[in-house]
């Protein structure tokens, strides 16, 4: 049991790596960092939902890794696409090119690093999908029902935040101005903590009495957590929402939750 679960976290490992590699290929041919994103969100939701339908024992693919697999695709098509069509609309990502300004002529090298990074700090999460789809239980219980509508509730909440945003920035009268409507008013980042939301369906799913290895489910929304609120999520965004907002962004920071959405 101890091998099938290393080994199958050694395959992860090393698609992740060669399909990040990939995002750094295309980064340095567009110039356009926005493709990073495309690529990382379409690559987690593939190898993940491999990983969910990975057989065990030779035995056939159970309900529960279809259901899984099913879930990741869902959550990738969505957020992949929405990734990518706002990214066909720029020239750069943002946070992207201020690292590339501050790490100069040797940026190339350090963006190899950084997304080889970044797919390392994916291991968590696709081995929190990978031990949550091979629970050792025939058929499907009602923490894997809901499991699959805490991700769902998470991805619906992520997409209504993100068309909210969208709305906002398309009216003319807007323009240079935070938003700060629907869920926006609850939260700085409504979008974020809704992908984090659904990050906790694998733990739900995974976690019993009789499954130790259920608990590494909880890595899954604990990194989405740190990589959102402490690392590429967060800080850069509202660095950069500092010098292109202002005091009008100060301001919005005064009055409005960082991460969890509450009512003002």
């Amino acid at each position: 049991m101890v091998w099938f679960f290393l080994s199958a976290l050694a395959a992860m490992a090393v698609a992740l790596s060669i399909l990040m590699t990939g995002a750094w290929l295309v980064q340095q041919r567009t110039g356009n960092s926005g493709w990073v994103d495309t690529i990382w969100t379409f690559s987690l939701g593939l190898v993940g939902a491999a990983g969910a339908l990975w057989p065990m024992a030779g035995g056939p693919i159970a309900p529960r890794q279809w259901l899984i697999a099913a879930l990741v695709v869902i959550w990738s098509l969505r957020l992949g696409t929405h990734i990518a069509v706002r990214t066909a609309g720029i020239t750069d990502d943002p946070r992207y090119a201020a690292f590339a300004k501050e790490w100069g002529a040797d940026s190339p090298r350090r963006m190899f690093v950084f997304l080889q990074n970044q797919a390392f700090g994916s291991i968590p999460l696709v081995f929190s999908i990978f031990v949550a789809a091979h629970v050792p239980v025939a058929g499907l219980r009602a923490q894997d029902y809901l499991g699959a509508l805490i991700l769902l509730t998470g991805i619906a909440g992520e997409a209504l935040a993100d068309t909210q945003l969208k709305t906002f920035r398309t009216d003319p009268a807007n323009k240079g101005k935070v938003c700060d409507v629907g869920l926006w008013a609850w939260s700085r980042h409504p979008n974020y903590f809704f992908e984090w939301f659904g990050w906790l369906a694998y733990p739900v799913i995974a976690i019993s009495a009789d499954y130790g290895w259920g608990w590494f489910a909880l890595l899954g929304p604990v990194f989405m957590y740190w990589i959102l609120v402490h690392v590429t999520g967060i800080p850069p965004l509202e660095e950069q929402m500092l010098r292109s907002r202002g005091d009008a962004y100060r301001a919005y920071q005064s009055r409005t939750r960082k991460f969890f959405p509450l009512p003002q």
